[in-house]
Order: C-alpha cells, then sequence, then structure tokens
C-alpha cells in the first residue's frame, strides 16, 4: 500500500523538479542575479533534505580555520523562533538563533555566529558588525542562489548517494541530481570506516564527477561523552545501560556505537532540529526509571544538548542528568591533508586577489 501511495507522489516531484530547474535556469542564463563577495566565502550543503552531517563538517572547517583566520559563519537557523539578521552574543539561546549555530556558538566561541534567511542581506550586515572579518561560511546554502559563493561544497550520504534518490516528495532532493553541477566538490559522508578503494572507484563512476571537480570521502567519528553541565568526562562500561534522546534525522549509526560501547541502548527519538517540553521530560525520566541497571546514562546528542539546556530548571527538579556526545568527521584514504590544501588554495588565491 504504501508503494502504490509513494509513486502517487511522483507527478507531484516531477513538478516540483520542475519549477526547480527554471529557477535554476533564471539564475544560470542571470535572468535572476546572484551576489558574489569579494571575502572568501565558503558554502556547505546537500541536494537533499536533511541527514549528510552537515554540521561536524563545518566544525571541522572552523577547527581547520580560526586559528588563522577571523572567521563568521552564517546560516538560515532552521526552526528558530526569531526572524531576520541575527549576530549571537553571550545572552543567545537556540531559541533564538537555531540549534545549530547556537552549538557553533558555545564550542568556537573565537568565531563570529550569525543567521538570517536572506543570506544576501545578511553578510553585509555580518561585514558592517564584524569588519576584520575574513572568512564567511554558509551552512546550507547550496539551494540558496541568491548568493555566489567563492567555494561550493556539496555533500551527499554514502548510504543514500544523490544519483540514487528522486526529488520531493517522491524522494528526498530538493532539486534534480544534475544540480551536482553546480558544486565545486563533492564530500560522500558518513562512509564505512574500512570503505575499500574498489568501492570508492564504484561510486566515483556513479557519481561521475566533472573534471573540475574534486570528490572526498569522510566517516563519522564520535568523541568521548562529556556531562552536558560540568563537561566532565562520563565513563560508559559493558555493565552500563543507555538512554538515548535524540531528534536527529538519522540515529541508527549513534545507536550502534553506543551499543558498541554499552550493555544496551535504549532509543528516544524526536524529530529532527526538535523542541522539547515539560512533557516531554516526564517521558524521558520514566523511561530512565524503567531502565534496571545499576549504571545507567541518558546520552544525548550535542545539537540536542544545546535545546535541552532551554529546560535546564525542569530537568533539575526531574533530577535528570545528560551527559553529550560529539560527532567529528575524518577523511578517508589519507585525503585529510589534501581537503585542507584545497581550502588553503582557494583562500589565499581569492585574498591574493583581493591584494592586487
Amino acid at each position: 500500500m504504501l508503494k502504490i501511495l509513494s509513486y502517487l507522489l511522483y507527478p507531484f516531484s516531477l513538478l516540483y523538479g520542475l519549477i526547480m530547474w527554471l529557477r535554476n535556469r533564471m539564475y544560470d542564463k542571470g535572468i535572476l542575479t546572484a551576489v558574489e563577495f569579494e571575502i572568501p566565502t565558503i558554502s556547505f550543503g546537500n541536494l537533499s533534505v536533511g541527514g549528510t552531517g552537515k554540521t561536524p563538517h563545518v566544525e571541522y572547517l572552523v577547527r581547520l580555520l580560526k586559528d588563522q583566520y577571523k572567521i563568521a559563519s552564517l546560516s538560515r537557523g532552521y526552526n528558530r523562533k526569531t526572524k531576520g539578521y541575527i549576530l549571537a552574543d553571550e545572552k543567545s539561546t537556540a531559541a533564538q538563533i537555531g540549534d545549530e549555530p547556537m552549538q557553533f556558538h558555545q564550542k568556537f566561541p573565537g568565531i563570529s555566529v550569525c543567521v538570517g534567511e536572506e543570506r544576501m542581506l545578511a553578510i553585509p550586515e555580518l561585514l558592517t558588525d564584524r569588519p576584520d572579518t575574513q572568512i564567511v561560511i554558509l551552512d546550507d546554502a547550496f539551494q540558496h542562489r541568491s548568493i555566489k559563493p567563492g567555494l561550493n561544497i556539496m555533500l551527499t550520504d554514502y548510504s543514500r548517494l544523490f544519483t540514487r534518490d528522486h526529488v520531493v516528495p517522491f524522494g528526498r532532493l530538493r532539486e534534480s541530481r544534475n544540480g551536482y553541477q553546480r558544486a565545486d566538490s563533492v564530500i560522500v559522508t558518513k562512509c564505512p570506516a574500512d570503505l575499500s578503494p574498489a568501492e570508492k572507484e564504484a561510486i566515483m563512476r556513479e557519481i561521475q564527477p566533472l573534471p573540475r571537480q574534486k570528490v572526498f570521502f569522510t566517516y563519522l567519528q564520535y568523541g568521548k561523552i562529556y556531562d552536558m553541565q560540568s563537561l566532565e568526562p562520563v565513563q560508559i562500561s559493558a555493565e552500563s545501560q543507555i538512554l538515548l534522546v535524540c531528534g536527529i534525522a538519522k540515529p541508527d549509526p549513534l545507536v550502534a556505537h553506543l551499543n558498541a560501547l554499552s550493555g544496551k541502548t535504549f532509543l528516544m527519538s524526536f524529530p529532527d532540529h526538535y523542541y522539547y517540553n515539560a512533557r516531554d521530560l516526564e517521558k524521558i525520566k520514566i523511561e530512565y526509571n524503567h531502565i534496571d541497571a545499576k549504571q545507567k546514562w541518558i546520552v544525548t546528542t550535542e545539537k540536542d544538548a544545546v535545546r535541552l539546556s532551554l529546560k535546564q530548571k525542569e530537568l533539575d527538579e526531574l533530577g535528570l542528568k545528560i551527559a553529550v556526545i560529539p560527532v567529528e568527521v575524518s577523511f578517508l584514504f589519507n585525503e585529510g591533508d589534501l581537503f585542507n590544501n584545497y581550502i588553503y588554495d582557494y583562500i589565499n588565491k581569492t585574498l591574493n586577489v583581493q591584494e592586487v
């Protein structure tokens, strides 16, 4: 029955794909204009609706550049409770700027973090507020074509390559597969850590990158679990049992990782970018109390932690302690330095042009 219903959606996918194709053609032909900025602008985005691991890739780039350049990140601030341009400060919350920008703001206090639906207008406001900004990282801007980034990086999930997907609502693509041609490089994300060279070559043949495009492969690495409030390390053993509370698109890899660390992991899954309420916390408390183990923990992701922290008073009242597991990316086939140099080459070229 579900398969029949999904095929009924196919005509709507064709219609939506046509609309996006016309929009892209108007930009390609110059009927709709895109703004370019003189400073280096690096965009991370994808063709699909979420789930490609964009956040840890943005963090990778921030770690790479933050000690050498004045960096700013700009995103829409998905699912925030505010509108318009906002530059994060010491009073900002996830509700005001969104969970991912808040995560960047907390982890990297030395960079400028801002949000704005109209990125074309937000960048000039950012440069007015922070005129010493040298590099802007555009978060989830692949379809935001009113800005032409200097470097356009597209992510695609190993388990659901864009080449095997379809336009929404029949599939999960925001536009047709041909949109990948706008990318300067493609990163295949969430690969197995032991991806073989033969499978790499097979994926390369499937993607069919253009001669100018670079293709990289990354996998997720989970970091050491820590207490959400004290930031002290939390020890998980084979005797521990875990209640994983998260609102992320694809929790299965995280569940598998925690199962490898602990005796058993129970999942309480919420929608992506979900804002928890008092009733949710009570349900979490009930599920936690049902776990029959001497050592047990509530674990969440860093994105969820910034949303859960909005309810810290309620968490304290319920006696709920939350542990947080960070996630980072690593490049396969010893290509981390190759990617780093690729980024540096673009930045140096752009900055040298400015000086001339």
